[in-house]
Formats: C-alpha cells, structure tokens, sequence
C-alpha cells in the first residue's frame, strides 16, 4: 500500500526509559513503520525522570503555550523534543510543570498511586491532539498504546469529530502489561465533562480504575492489539466488540504484522 501517516501515542520509549517490554516496542515499532517508507510521529509523556540533558531535549516553542483546563484549572501544555540520531526518528514529548516534573511514573517513592493519576492521562490525551492539530499534520492511522493513552480515542469520537485532520483516521489501541488495581478519584467523570465530553459517553466511569478506561478505548478504536499477559475479562471484552484484533507475538518479528494490519484496516469501508 502507498506510504501511511502513522501516530504513535505511547507511554514509554528506550532510551528514555530503561529497556524493557514496554519501551522496546514502543521503539521499534515507530522506528519499523518509518524504515517501511511510511511517515511518523510519536510521542509520550516527559516523566520527571526523564534526563533533558543526557538526551538534547529542547522546547519548541511555537507548538508550547496553550492551556488545557481540567477543574476549572489551567495547566500550561509545554511541548518538547528530541531526537534519535542514529535512526532520524523524532520524539515528542508531552510536558507540564503540574503533572509530569515528578520523578517518578505513576506511583510515589511509598508506592502510592498519584491521586491525579487521571487528570494527567486527560492533560496528555489533549496535549497530544493539540499539538498534532497545531501542527497540521494528518494522520491515517493513530496507534494508542496503554493506558495513559487510553483517553485519546474517546477525544477523538467526542470532542475532535469535527476535527478535519482527525476525521478520517483509523484508530488502533494497544492493550499492554501495565494494569493497576487502584481506582481512579470520584470526580473523574466531572473532569471529563468539563473537556465537553457528552454525558452519555461516561457510562464506563462510574467506578473508573484500569479495566473501565480500557473498555472506553476499545469502544471507540476501530482496531486492538493484545498482548498474551492481557486480562482475560479485557480479551473477552474485545472479543465481544467483534473489532480486528492482533496479537502482538511473543517474538520480536512484529513489525511486518502491524504494517499489515494497518494497511488492511484502512482498506476496510467505513461503518454507518
């Protein structure tokens, strides 16, 4: 198929992050879809531990500035980048002064769960569809890869519908090992709301924790990806949605697979 315009919306890249299941296919597979003579951008969060320096990270300054209300707060979105030389591969990074400088992911040095936890996956679900808007840049394919993504294409079938570049795109989400068993805060929903997300599209939050943003995205990607460590309730659930799914290999020959997968996907007529 002729050449695709792929986004990438992960959690973690190495080597940005140590190694590790995660943040190796959340490498490869960009650096894979882009040597296939297709176009990319990929982003994830700029985590406080994250080195700026070590890795040449640097503002960009006509993408950063705007701010992302969440409770009535604004919240400066900062836009950063970097590069992986050897590879031509550009990162972007999703930064803010109130939810990513910690040093830490997603729990305290006592292994408590950020309470925030999930207005920081509502700041980077908007932050990346801002700047990926201000960039005029269209994607056929947006690929989601867990849960701190897991927002994103619920934005996109709610908020961003209208949305010219993101009307036409094909969304993926990828289900991976990094399940938690907190709940998110009471007020999530309310949150959600005040995005200008239609009530009707909170029914999975009334108790909202792992399972129930999952189930979100997989409602409104038209595609999902396993893992063989996913939930079984989730594959069921999926299942159920009678959705293309693949199913990421145990090996490391994945990214022909997801090239494919793509390429059929966008082949696929749109449902009414």
């Amino acid at each position: 198929m002729a050449h695709k315009k792929v986004l990438f919306i992960t959690p973690e890249i190495f080597p940005y992050f140590p190694e590790g299941y995660i943040s190796n296919i959340c490498r490869y597979l960009p650096q894979g879809i882009q040597e296939r003579e297709n176009e990319i951008r990929t982003f994830m969060p700029k985590f406080g531990c994250v080195n700026e320096h070590r890795h040449m990270l640097h503002e960009v300054i006509r993408l950063s500035g705007q701010n992302i209300i969440i409770e009535d707060t604004d919240h400066p979105l900062i836009i950063k980048v970097a590069s992986l030389q050897n590879v031509r591969m550009q990162i972007y990074f999703i930064d803010s002064e109130d939810y990513f400088k910690r040093k830490t992911q997603y729990y305290d040095a006592d292994g408590n769960f950020f309470p925030d936890n999930d207005s920081r996956a509502i700041f980077y679900a908007k932050g990346v569809m801002e700047t990926v808007r201000k960039l005029g840049w269209e994607p056929d394919i947006i690929h989601c890869h867990g849960w701190i993504s897991a927002l994103v294409p619920l934005f996109i079938r709610t908020v961003y519908k209208d949305d010219p570049l993101l009307q036409a795109c094909k969304i993926v989400y990828s289900i991976l090992p990094d399940s938690f068993p907190e709940k998110f805060s009471s007020s999530f929903s309310k949150k959600l709301k005040q995005t200008n997300i239609p009530s009707e599209y909170l029914k999975h939050f009334k108790n909202p924790g792992y399972d129930q943003i999952i189930q979100a995205a997989i409602d409104h990607s038209d595609a999902i990806a396993i893992t063989p460590d996913t939930k079984k309730k989730l594959v069921t659930y999926v299942e159920a949605s009678g959705k293309p799914v693949l199913e990421h290999p145990e090996d490391d020959n994945y990214v022909d697979l997801y090239d494919e997968f793509y390429d059929e996907l966008l082949m696929t007529p749109e449902q009414d």
